[in-house]
């Protein structure tokens, strides 16, 4: 049997600051036997640094070369010539926006590649392990509320103390 090689690049969209995989993860895939190649750097804006993926047992490479990778994780899609570059019969997985980018969608299927859009998996109880849009949703909801918090020239919450309440803004 093949030995799966799976790709982690670095996101490039501007002010993405999520990576496809974590150390954590990277060391789950190794267990199982896959061969990760994470590009330098892709953690940094999450807060990984290379060496984690290198202790959880990934290759660092410089540049995300899709040849030969049978399993490409990542957030954003990849744009058109992203696409073309990946080996037949590889899967992406990953947002594609497939709805957004017929270019790009035509080039995945002109290549062979299967894509797992993560955004159109169902949002039913069996497939919850897998939901990537409640995970994302309820982490934009905290971050609404601190952004309005260091905005609002108020008083945030509401506060009840033996002197009475603050009402909320």
């Amino acid at each position: 049997m093949a030995v799966l090689r799976v790709l982690v690049p670095r996101e490039r969209a501007s002010g993405e600051r999520r990576v496809a995989a974590t150390p954590d993860t990277v060391g789950q895939l190794v267990a199982l036997g896959a061969v990760v190649a994470v590009e330098r750097g892709a953690g940094e804006a999450a807060r990984f640094a290379d060496e984690d993926y290198s202790a959880a047992g990934a290759e660092l490479v410089a540049a995300a070369d899709p040849a030969g990778m049978g399993l490409v994780l990542r957030v954003a899609p990849p744009t058109v010539d992203e696409a073309r570059a990946m080996d037949r019969g590889s899967v992406l997985v990953g947002f594609a926006a497939p709805h957004r980018d017929l270019a790009m969608v035509r080039a995945l299927a002109e290549a062979g590649v299967t894509s797992l859009a993560m955004e159109l998996v169902p949002r039913i109880s069996r497939a919850q392990a897998m939901d990537a849009l409640s995970s994302q949703a309820n982490l934009s909801g905290y971050r609404a509320v601190l952004t309005a918090a260091a905005e609002v020239d108020k008083y945030f919450p509401l506060l009840m103390t033996a002197a009475g309440t603050v009402r909320p803004a």
